[in-house]
């Protein structure tokens, strides 16, 4: 077993460091927030992921993990150091590379012996070229260090799982000893091992990554298209799942894609792409599409009502999906600053979200509009004049399409993830708008409560 460190404790660098500690290894995760570490040190994981917590503390009561700010300590006898820190996305889409930089120049002045030094960041193809070339720069002692690629391929709100049962682990190295030594760091796991060079490795990232957000954006132009035509998405997505070449994954409709990756990492490759002299146009498109789509329930209800100025308004869901409390990218955020701009009185819902969410925009009174956060969709449903859903939690799933009915002032429903039938929904009595499908309008003529389907 090896001795590693790792830099940064996000969701990729704290779940490597547990996991590793899972599988045997000595680990000592490093970070420059006190108070983080003192979180982390009491066993209380600083971002929400299922298991995560139970594993933190499972390994630090065995002494297989620790937390640090002190970087000298970590980095010094390492056998291993892992990059995980963020790349955010500058203006240009291009992304940032100072944290990188940072603890290069920290590891470069710290190690004290033979050190493979790992970048799982996400980076620009040829980057761990220029870590390396850095490192070397200012190696204050004398010994071998060398940089690999390790891409990670997690899901947020199944981080854990993804990495301990990974369908694969990318490695890119330039070097027999490197490439020896990070199998061996992952041969505990069990897992498919696929090693490449280094800059082979970093395409591989953005290559899936952008495929999947291009199938995504390619399934929410095909819904928009259906509304126009009659057709229905979810109907249109099953006759496509059964094609082995298409497969049935990353096939729903919805308000498009959001989190740490997918947005980031199809502006980044776009930015890699214009910067070479190359226009990718496929990823160009997904970027354009799924911009246009987040705003799309806003669009229709828009369409439906004539003013939000004084409405009660039920927000389900603000995190970008369900199993997180990451807001980055999430649909809410595109949606709530209109509404209050227009004056709407927000109840919103989220079950692990809503305190970050609050961190943005604090209860009470925002533009001409009001936000208010509950702990039960119900208080959030009550005389509601209408209902968003940006996030299929499972409890906002649970809610049966009649206590709409029962609970709204009026029962009218905007559903960004299509999680209920449109048939229950009109068999409930909702006037339900969803993405790609039919809506149940209301028909005006022969009073309040007929209900038809109609062609968005």
């Amino acid at each position: 077993m090896y001795k590693l460190a790792v830099a940064g404790t996000g969701y990729v660098g704290l779940v490597a460091g547990v996991c590793f500690a899972e599988k045997g290894h000595q680990v000592t995760c490093v970070d420059v927030d006190e108070d983080k570490v003192a979180l982390m040190k009491s066993g209380v994981s600083p971002i929400y992921e299922a298991d995560l917590e139970e594993l933190m503390q499972k390994n630090h009561a065995a002494g297989r993990i620790d937390y640090t700010t002190d970087y000298k300590a970590a980095y010094r006898d390492a056998d291993a150091i892992f990059i995980g820190v963020g790349t955010p996305e500058q203006p240009d889409g291009s992304a940032n590379l100072s944290y990188i930089a940072t603890v290069a120049r920290q590891i470069a002045e710290s190690i004290e012996k033979d050190c493979l030094v790992v970048v799982k960041s996400t980076v620009p193809v040829g980057t761990n070229d220029k870590v390396e070339q850095f490192i070397q720069d200012f190696l204050v002692n004398n010994v071998r260090v060398e940089v690999a690629s390790n891409p990670e391929f997690l899901a947020q709100g199944s981080a854990v799982h993804d990495t301990l049962h990974a369908e694969r682990i990318i490695i890119g190295t330039e070097s027999e000893w490197a490439e020896a030594m990070l199998k061996e760091i992952y041969a505990p796991f069990y897992l498919p091992i696929v090693s490449v060079n280094r800059r082979s490795a970093e395409m591989i990232k953005y290559a899936s990554n952008d495929f999947l957000a291009l199938k995504i954006s390619y399934m929410n132009d095909i819904a928009n298209l259906c509304e126009l035509l009659g057709a229905d998405i979810q109907d249109v997505a099953k006759g496509m799942s059964y094609d082995e070449r298409i497969g049935s994954k990353f096939l729903n409709a919805g308000i498009g894609f959001g989190g740490s990756c997918f947005p980031k990492d199809t502006k980044a490759l776009e930015y890699i792409a214009k910067q070479n002299g190359y226009e990718l146009k496929t990823v160009k498109a997904a970027i354009e599409v799924n911009k246009e789509q987040k705003t799309m329930l806003y669009k229709k209800a828009s369409k439906r009502l004539i003013t939000f100025n004084g409405l009660k308004v039920a927000v389900l869901g603000l995190t970008f999906k369900p199993g997180t409390d990451d807001l980055r990218e999430a649909a809410s955020l595109e949606n709530v600053p209109v509404l209050l701009a227009q004056g709407a009185n927000i109840y919103a819902y989220d079950p692990v979200g809503a305190d970050r969410f609050a961190k943005e925009f604090p209860e009470g009174q925002i533009d001409k509009g009001t936000i208010t956060y509950v702990s039960d969709i119900e208080e959030a449903l009550a005389n509601a004049n209408v209902c968003f859903i940006f996030t299929e939690w499972g409890e906002v799933k649970a809610v049966l399409p009649h206590k709409y009915r029962e609970l709204m002032r009026t029962p009218l429903v905007f559903d960004g993830r299509n999680i209920y039938s449109v048939q229950d929904m009109q068999d409930a009595g909702v006037e339900y708008h969803s993405i790609g499908r039919p809506s149940v309008t209301r028909a005006g003529m022969q009073g309040a409560n007929k209900l038809e389907l109609q062609n968005a």
